[in-house]
This record gives C-alpha cells, structure tokens and sequence, in this order.
C-alpha cells in the first residue's frame, strides 16, 4: 500500500514538473513576443516613416512613449489586478497582444497605430510584473533562480533573434508583416496557459511574497536597476555612431558586433541564471562592474578596434544578467507582493532606458559621443558603490556574532 502511494505522489510531482515546464516555455515565447514589439519599430523605421507620412522622430515617438507608458503604469496596474486569477490575467494579455498587433498591421493610420502600441504597452508592463511569480509558483523555492533565468532567455532572444528577423521580414515583406508575425506568437502561449496553468489565485502561491522582506535592501536594488540602466544607455544609443566613428568599424560591422552584443547577452544570461540561487549578490555585482568595465573601457581605450570589441563582448555579458539578477533579488526581498516589487523593478529599468537616452542626447554636443560613455560608466560605479556599501555593514555584523556551523555558512552564500 505505501509503495502503491508513493508511486502516485512520484506521478503526480512527475506531472506537476512538466505542466510547471510547459507554462515557463509559454511564458518565455510571450517575453520574446512582447520585447520584439517593443523593439521592432527600431528595425523598420524609416518603412513605418514613408509609408504613413510621418516624421522620423514622429515614428520614434512609437519606442519612447511605449517604453514610458510601461514605467508609468506597471506598478499601478499590478496592484489593481492582484486578487485576479493570473490564468486570467496572462489570457488576457496574450489575447491584447495579438489584437493589438492585429490592429497595428491592418489599420494605415498613424493615430490608430499609435493607440494599439499604448495598449501593447500596458498589457506588457502587466505581464512582466507576474510572469516572474507565476513561473517561480510552479516549482519549488530552492530553483527560484532558475526560472528566473529561463525567462530571461526568452526576453533576451527579442534583441538577437526578433527584432533582426522582423527587420529583414520588414525590408522584404513590408513593415506590416512582422507585427502579424510576432502578434501570432501569442496563440500558442495563450493555447498552454489557458489548459496547462492552475486557476488559482496569486496569493495562494508560495512566491506570493518575499520569502525575507527587506525595505533597505529592496530600494537598493532598485536604486541598482535605475543607474545602471540610465548608464548603460545614455552611451548605448549612440553605440554605432561611436563605432563608426571613434573604433573606425564600417556600419556592415557594426551589426556584427551588435550580433555578438546579443549573442553573448543570451550566453551571460543562461551563466548567471544557473548561478543565482547559489551566489544571488555575487550574480548581481559582477556583471554591474562588468557593465562599468566595457563603458570606460569604451571611453578610455575605443579607438582600438580590438579593445572596442572586447568591451562590446563585456557589455553583452552583462546587460541582460543585472535586469535579471535585480528581478531576483526584488522578488526574494519584497516588502510586500512580489508582483508590486517586479513592476516596480520594471517600471525602475524603462525609466531608466529614456532617462539614458535623454541623458545621452543632452550631454552628446558637450562631450561628445566618448563623453556619453564615461558619464555611462560612472553611473554605473555608483551602483557598483550602492551595492558594496550595502553589503559592508552586513559583513561586519557577522564578524561581531558570527554564527557556527555549515548552515550558516551556507546562509551566508545564498543571502541575497
């Protein structure tokens, strides 16, 4: 007889495991899906601009207020949501994505284009908030990290994978097609959600809450997500013009090594990930002073093709690893929901990507497209300081009442 029950409780774990991998492999097509149309117009701008007679930066106006439409309504939005089933909710937000997508495509108006890119937005400011809590539910506490890491695979494939091929598909098809295409990646996401997830209520899941809820440390990460960002791309957009114009790359090289950004991105992000639950702060510290080596690395010493390169490689192993590595750490010490904390984190990074890039077009005629870089590398130490400061004093305690034993070395390493 307990060999009969222990048989149904391996099944069941055995079928528990797969519909938990199931949804984390839907919900990584839907991140792919929503950072594509983010970044897709990027790709076909000056398509979108002819074709509907507007403006470059009118057709620009499409990235930036989606990017700001996300940080204004993300935390907003998840706490209005949270007693609705996620089930529900990602349902939901798949199906807007494929509308909205649909209605961008067919509709030839800039005005209607522009609505259903806000709609996109909101629907994913919402989804990037419990995707996260959704995916880590579905498996036990000590694999947190690698869930984490899985989804941010997916949304680290838009930048190498979608918003490239929907350029290419763009150039050959009309820039119309791609948004078809990614908004139909949303049916088979919808189609495994909508059989395979629970319905249950998010506050029935252990990943409801921050397992050690810290208000100090969670502003602090916070503070991490913000400068980093705002560093990274106050150089980062003009990344090509400085290649071209100060490493002296052509701009058919260029996209090489834009190619090798990304492909190195998605390799740091599958590294890290697989690291997180064991070395939680050292996973969010060392790709922070990596980020920091590759922009003043840039600054210093970009006018050798061979440095560039390498600083190139530096900074694709490290944007993708501290977004991820910070959604980790907010959803571990969050002082309440772990939804408000990731939407918080989410709104923190898409503010900082226009803050960048405004900080980054203000000091370009001061300091020129190298200048950018070293104030992007700045921030980016200030960070670095935030988090070294932050875990001094913790280190100290633990030298004036140091606890005894393998558990407590063990605590040690894994705190975040």
């Amino acid at each position: 007889m307990a060999t009969h029950k222990t048989e149904e409780t391996d099944e069941t774990d055995k079928s528990t495991n797969r519909r938990g991998v199931a949804v984390v492999a839907a919900l990584m097509l839907g991140a792919f899906a929503f950072n594509t149309t983010e970044n897709l117009p990027i790709g076909v701008l000056k398509l979108m601009a002819d074709d509907l007679d507007r403006s470059l930066s009118a057709v620009g106006l499409l990235v930036s207020g989606y990017g700001l439409t996300v940080a204004l309504v993300s935390v907003p939005i998840a706490r209005a949501t949270r007693s609705v089933p996620r089930r529900l909710v990602l349902c939901a937000l798949l199906a807007a994505l494929l509308l909205a997508s649909v209605v961008a495509a067919l509709v030839p108006s800039y005005e209607v284009l522009l609505a259903s890119r806000l709609v996109t937005a909101v629907a994913q400011a919402l989804f990037w908030a419990v995707m996260g809590p959704v995916a880590v539910g579905l498996f036990p506490p000590h694999v947190r990290g690698r869930v984490i890491g899985a989804l941010s695979v997916g949304g680290s494939a838009a930048l190498v994978l979608g918003v490239p091929g929907g350029t290419w598909l763009g150039q050959h098809t009309g820039w119309q097609v791609p948004f078809l295409v990614v908004g139909a990646l949303a049916v088979p996401s919808f189609v495994v959600i909508a059989a395979v997830l629970p319905d249950a209520r998010p506050e029935e899941s252990h990943a409801a809450r921050g397992v050690r809820p810290d208000r100090r440390r969670f502003a602090v990460v916070l503070s991490v997500t913000a400068l980093t960002v705002t560093g990274v791309f106050a150089g980062y957009t003009y990344i090509s013009e400085f290649l071209v114009d100060e490493s002296g790359f052509s701009e058919s090289a260029v996209s090489t090594l834009l190619l090798v950004l990304g492909i190195t991105g998605i390799v740091g992000v599958a590294v890290y990930g697989r690291l997180l639950d064991r070395f939680p702060r050292a996973t969010l510290a060392v790709p922070v002073a990596t980020q920091a080596v590759a922009l003043l690395g840039l600054y210093a010493a970009g006018g050798s093709r061979v440095v560039a390169t390498a600083m190139m490689v530096f900074l694709g192993a490290s944007l993708g690893p501290v977004f991820m590595a910070t959604q980790n750490q907010v959803m571990y010490v969050a002082p309440g929901r772990t939804e408000t904390a990731v939407a918080a984190n989410s709104a923190a990074f898409n503010a900082g990507v226009a803050a960048g890039a405004l900080a980054g077009g203000l000091l370009l005629p001061v300091v020129g497209v190298r200048g950018t870089f070293l104030v992007g590398g700045l921030m980016t130490l200030a960070a670095l300081a935030l988090l070294l400061e932050e875990h001094l004093p913790l280190r100290g305690k633990r030298l004036t009442a140091a606890p005894k034993g393998a558990a407590a070395r063990a605590d040690a390493r894994t705190r975040p």
